[in-house]
């Protein structure tokens, strides 16, 4: 215990002492020092965690691999947000939507009453009611006087015939 205490206590002497030290390298790699300040918070919470063996001599080089490794990964990760928005953006320039290509609200509700009126008649109850007066499976098994699984089943049913048409419509 007194061993961890002491380890804590060098840890804590050592970040007041070279806190702006530790900013000022970690803002030269990365250019921001808001983001270099909260790196050097988190690379010696990460030392106060660990359970390697810290002494004096071993402390500084520890430090700074910590920290290397930090901003290692905080460029790793700003390189893959920056190539994710990249492509977001490619990918939405190239899907130019036209007002001919977009649905209207009624469109759509008339291709779910053509998808519905493919439905054989049980099914169509159970989706009716599970759609639209948004009753769970227990709830239909109540009001129908049906078995839960024999719901369950018509449900999903319907279900699949909707998406495979809808899907079919909207194409």
């Amino acid at each position: 215990m007194n061993e961890k205490n002491s380890s804590y206590s060098l840890i804590a002497q050592y970040y007041q002492q070279h806190f702006e030290e530790l900013k000022a390298f970690a803002c030269k790699h990365l250019g921001y020092a808001d983001i270099a300040g909260d790196l050097v918070q988190t690379a010696f919470l990460r030392l106060l965690s660990s359970k390697k063996m810290i002494s004096q001599v071993t402390l500084p080089c520890l430090v700074y691999t910590v920290m290397r490794n930090l901003i290692f990964d905080y460029w790793r990760r700003k390189h893959y947000c920056d190539e994710y928005e990249h492509y977001i953006q490619q990918r939405d320039a190239a899907k130019s939507i036209e007002p001919e290509s977009v649905y209207s609200a009624v469109e759509i509700n008339e291709m779910m009453e053509r998808g519905m009126a493919r439905l054989s008649e049980k099914q169509r109850a159970v989706y009716l009611l599970n759609v639209y007066d948004g009753m769970k499976v227990s709830d239909i098994c109540q009001t129908l006087r049906l078995n839960y699984k024999c719901v369950e089943n018509r449900l999903g049913q319907a279900r699949k015939e909707m998406r495979t048409y809808m899907r079919r419509m909207l194409a």
